[in-house]
């Protein structure tokens, strides 16, 4: 066999982050979180958290192909999750808030989690659960101190002052682009939940797919509202491909199905992709019918949906 001589790299979720940073680092990331509003930064200032993250993750334990949980909205703070866990060599385990609780108990045992990075809505629902999970070690509030919970878990921390506490020098790994990357289980309708543990090398080739003109169709003048939730198939790839064309990125939040925060964001932040089910937009339309409003800046949506779904759809434009 003749071997060619291009150059044979790795295909990692690491090479998008470095990538974005080099070439879009002052491109900003709006998110609606439980402590702001409305929080701006950008990619390079995520990416450099990550690298805290991953060095706290570290001082806390977290090795190669050790699961770490995350219970968490769309926002900035997960977003650095998405890249500090896996490019760390770890796998990052998105867990549905919405499953019933003996759901919730049977994945964190059956991925083995080690740490769980949750919003602070739902630590109630860990302090409930938590003698029933075998092997978590701790759990990292996705808040900061000024709005950080009294908990009567063991081994509890506050994400920003872990953050604080770090440097952002941190030398990411060369890892094998087959070693996993990311966990996301079923909703168990049939049974227990199912796990699908993704790859780098998959989640990368599906992310180069979805920017190709058939797919999602991204590009640098885009501002990109992902609301179909990063608790779920890595939220259809799109936190990965929007930093690597240097789109926009808004994260909505706890507030991913109220129409008029979605309006307010699509509007003022000049959304031109959103993405989500038909569950949302219908409550999008029903908030615009309701208040005369349209969204003239609204390019395209993507629709997540089986063909067989007769739910309307109509233009607001």
């Amino acid at each position: 066999m003749l071997s060619g001589k291009m150059m044979d790299e790795p295909l990692l979720i690491t090479s998008f982050l470095r990538y974005a940073e080099k070439f879009y680092s002052d491109v900003e990331v709006v998110s609606v979180t439980q402590d702001l509003p409305r929080h701006r930064t950008s990619y390079g200032e995520c990416f450099k958290r990550s690298r805290k993250l991953a060095n706290a993750l570290t001082r806390l334990g977290v090795k190669r192909s050790d699961r770490v949980g995350t219970m968490a909205w769309n926002d900035h703070r997960h977003f650095e999750a998405y890249y500090a866990i896996p490019c760390m060599g770890a796998v990052c385990h998105t867990i549905n808030p919405r499953l019933f609780a003996e759901q919730l108990v049977h994945i964190v045992n059956h991925a083995e989690d080690e740490w769980i990075l949750t919003d602070p809505l739902f630590l109630p629902l860990f302090e409930k659960l938590r003698d029933q999970f075998k092997g978590v070690k701790g759990y990292v509030v996705l808040t900061d101190e000024a709005h950080m919970p009294q908990s009567p878990l063991a081994n509890v921390h506050c994400y920003e002052t872990l953050l604080d506490n770090e440097t952002d020098d941190f030398e990411w790994p060369q890892l094998d682009e087959r070693s996993a990357s990311s966990l996301c289980y079923t909703s168990g309708t049939t049974g227990n939940p199912k796990g699908v543990l993704y790859s780098h090398r998959s989640n990368f080739l599906h992310t180069m797919t979805s920017l190709q003109p058939n797919v999602f169709n991204m590009g640098v003048a885009d501002c990109v509202l992902p609301v179909v939730p990063m608790f779920h198939a890595n939220a259809w790839g799109v936190p990965y491909a929007s930093p690597i064309v240097g789109a926009k990125l808004i994260l909505p939040g706890p507030k991913l199905a109220d129409g008029a925060t979605l309006y307010d964001l699509m509007d003022k932040e000049s959304v031109t992709l959103a993405l989500g089910v038909p569950t949302v937009w219908l409550a999008l339309l029903e908030y615009l019918d309701q208040n005369n409003l349209k969204l003239d800046k609204l390019e395209r949506t993507i629709v997540g949906t089986d063909r067989t779904n007769k739910d309307p759809t109509r233009s607001r434009r």
